[in-house]
């Protein structure tokens, strides 16, 4: 039985002592009690915003979005470069190993090392290193395909076997960039590295735009560190890089690469640039660099392969500079049109220097001296502009300075001040193109200026940024830099240069049938830094031009390093002119003066005893007899020939046809054929004269 305390023992000693130890726990309860109120005072009062902001650190993540960047599209809106979601592999090791006994920790990361690397092909020796890190967050493998990615997830759910399952293991979409025509235009582009920012060409320079506005995201994360929510983005456009459009055509682009790529293995030459714009409004349509590489596979890719040559590349000019030289004569009058220059029967001495002609002559008009390269004439013509003025013009023409381009690596090319002074050989030499340096882009804006009336534009490489939302951000609009030469001396110029491609002309190679086209051949020797004199076998082929000479359509530049098989920039250069520009005409739907179009009908009608409509309508229209007596009628006797319709056509062009045919011209004049006697479709004995008149068009 219990004990039972009665009311006399709790008087007594005993129950003093009882009420003592009762009092004591109590005064024990309280102060615990207290402590524990002091203690949630201080946590919640006192200190609880800073104990707050901790535990908020702690239970919610930080995630950083990366916006998308933008695209880049050609000027018809073809795609260059886009980025798209790819699958990449993430481990949280420290997820992995959880739970995991210490002294079993290197068998299980082995194990499942090995299991990894078998999936994704990586070496097991790596991922078993950074399984042992222990760490939250590390990339395993970027960019994988799709049976890698089912790999992943059969590791992770173990294939229907909770003991094999994998933890840890993320596949996550990554932003990767792409360039779908590959080599294209590579140089130009340039590329994007793996953390999103542009490292090289236009990625680089306009990567402000391209890259977007990056952003935080707040999420809660539990003990295991896994996100389980995260705020979502509010407008995934806005924060988007912008959309940027070219002037690029990439068909243009491709002929030019393309042609340019062929040349120079076939000249066996070191490398080369072309560049294609629009005269009338400075828009770039092409810009191609051989060698070249494909940004999507930058990290085999060879670091000269990178450079946007066109741009980044010098050359001494050669006798493209003679262009300048005399349009600065004409506009200065030193000399006119109509005179006549002695050029020393080839030699000629200056300070020690002897300059020589490739064509040795004693006297040449003007458009002689543009037509046969004469180095002689162009330096008696710099030394008459003198130092002063002449730099003044090339520095007009824009050399010597940045065109704007937003291009990395740009060079401004060597034009030496004035102010230190020009000796005599040195304007003598900058007058034909030696001891100055420049680009293929400031050498086709030069030129550019005489074909569109001696107006200088401003380049334009980007048509068009547009935002996310497809906003409009800005539009380029033709632009004048300056007023270089009066109109009418770049009216003469441009005379002077479709010389260049008729006839006697060193640009004969440039000639495009239908239409008149004005250019400049050069070929300069390239300067030995070993010697420091001009080499004997190390040339830069050059040809310059626009089509049509009256009204320009396109300009192209042309320049190849070092070609071994042949130096001569007629022979080397030209070619790829015409093929360019004969492509770009085609491209706009542009058709030669004297190729109009007529029907099968009006040709079936024509008295040709070689004509070729006559089967197509017999066997089409079933008119046989008809066609059959026209043709009858217009026959010729052996030995004649019959004369063809070449009124508007080019000199060069109608030159070959009349050889062809057998006749003998008699010429006059010189542009297009304006008159022929005998009359088109006269029949004519073989040797006999026919009559050409030639005229400039009006």
């Amino acid at each position: 039985m219990t004990p039972v305390i009665t009311t006399n023992e709790l008087s007594g000693p005993r129950g003093r002592w009882i009420r003592l130890r009762m009092g004591v726990l109590c005064g024990f309860l309280a102060l615990g009690l207290g402590l524990v109120l002091s203690a949630g005072w201080d946590l919640m009062i006192a200190h609880g915003g800073q104990w707050r902001e901790l535990a908020e650190r702690q239970r919610q993540r930080r995630l950083n979005v990366q916006p998308k960047r933008g695209s880049v599209y050609d000027r018809n809106g073809t795609a260059l470069a886009v980025s798209i979601e790819v699958p990449s592999v993430s481990m949280d090791s420290v997820e992995m190993l959880r739970d995991v006994p210490p002294p079993r920790v290197p068998f299980v990361a082995r194990d499942a090392a090995n299991r990894i690397a078998a999936a994704l092909g990586l070496d097991p020796i790596t991922v078993e290193r950074k399984i042992l890190q222990k760490r939250r967050f590390v990339w395993l493998k970027r960019r994988i395909g799709a049976s890698e990615v089912e790999a992943i997830r059969l590791l992770s759910s173990g294939n229907g076997d909770p003991n094999q399952r994998l933890l840890g293991l993320n596949v996550e979409g990554e932003s990767h960039r792409y360039y779908p025509r590959r080599e294209l235009a590579g140089s130009l582009l340039g590329f994007v590295a793996p953390d999103g920012r542009g490292k090289d060409g236009l990625e680089l320079a306009l990567d402000p735009e391209l890259q977007g506005h990056p952003d935080q995201l707040a999420g809660l994360r539990d003990r295991t560190g896994r996100l389980l929510f995260a705020d979502a983005v509010e407008d995934d456009a806005a924060l988007a890089g912008h959309d940027v459009a070219l002037t690029i055509d990439q068909a243009i682009q491709f002929v030019a690469e393309r042609e340019l790529a062929m040349t120079i293995q076939t000249f066996e030459a070191k490398d080369g640039a072309v560049v294609a714009l629009d005269p009338k409004t400075g828009e770039i349509l092409a810009m191609a660099s051989f060698p070249s590489y494909n940004p999507n596979d930058y990290e085999t890719s060879d670091m000269q392969a990178r450079r946007v040559r066109s741009v980044a590349d010098t050359f001494e000019p050669g006798s493209s500079m003679k262009i300048f030289t005399i349009s600065a004569g004409l506009a200065t009058g030193v000399i006119t049109p109509t005179q006549q220059m002695y050029c020393e029967k080839g030699a000629m001495r200056i300070d020690k220097v002897t300059i020589r002609d490739t064509h040795p002559a004693e006297w040449l008009t003007i458009p002689k001296i543009l037509a046969l390269s004469s180095n002689i004439c162009a330096a008696k013509i710099g030394m008459e502009i003198g130092s002063d003025r002449l730099y003044e013009y090339l520095r007009r023409f824009g050399f010597g300075q940045p065109t704007g381009i937003p291009v990395t690596g740009e060079s401004t090319g060597t034009l030496r001040p004035r102010g230190r002074g020009w000796v005599e050989i040195e304007t003598a030499a900058a007058s034909f193109g030696q001891g100055i340096t420049v680009t293929a882009l400031q050498l086709a804006l030069a030129t550019a200026a005489i074909a569109n009336g001696g107006e200088l534009m401003e380049p334009t490489l980007i048509k068009r940024v547009n935002a996310a939302t497809g906003e409009l951000i800005r539009e380029a609009a033709p632009t004048l830099r300056r007023r270089v030469i009066p109109r009418l001396v770049a009216s003469q110029v441009t005379e002077l240069m479709v010389g260049v491609t008729e006839g006697e002309g060193t640009g004969t190679e440039a000639t495009i049938a239908g239409y008149r086209v004005a250019g400049k051949t050069a070929t300069a020797q390239k300067a030995d830094p070993r010697t420091g004199r001009y080499s004997d076998d190390k040339f830069v082929a050059s040809f310059v031009g626009f089509v049509p000479a009256n009204n320009p359509a396109v300009l192209v530049a042309v320049v190849v390093d070092e070609p071994m098989v042949d130096h001569a920039g007629g022979v080397v250069a030209a070619p790829v002119f015409r093929r360019v520009a004969q492509m770009v005409l085609e491209h706009n739907g542009m058709t030669p003066p004297s190729t109009r179009r007529v029907s099968m009908a009006e040709l079936a009608s024509r008295p040709d005893p070689a004509n070729v409509a006559y089967e197509v309508i017999r066997k089409s229209q079933g008119e046989h007899q008809q066609v059959q007596e026209s043709v009858v009628r217009g026959k010729i006797g052996a030995g004649f020939v019959r004369v063809p319709d070449m009124i508007g056509w080019p000199m060069r062009e109608v030159l070959h046809q009349v050889s062809d045919l057998g006749l003998s011209p008699q010429v006059r004049g010189t542009g297009l054929l304006s008159k022929q006697d005998p009359a088109p479709g006269q029949a004519l004995e073989k040797g006999a004269a026919l009559s050409l008149q030639f005229e400039p068009p009006s």
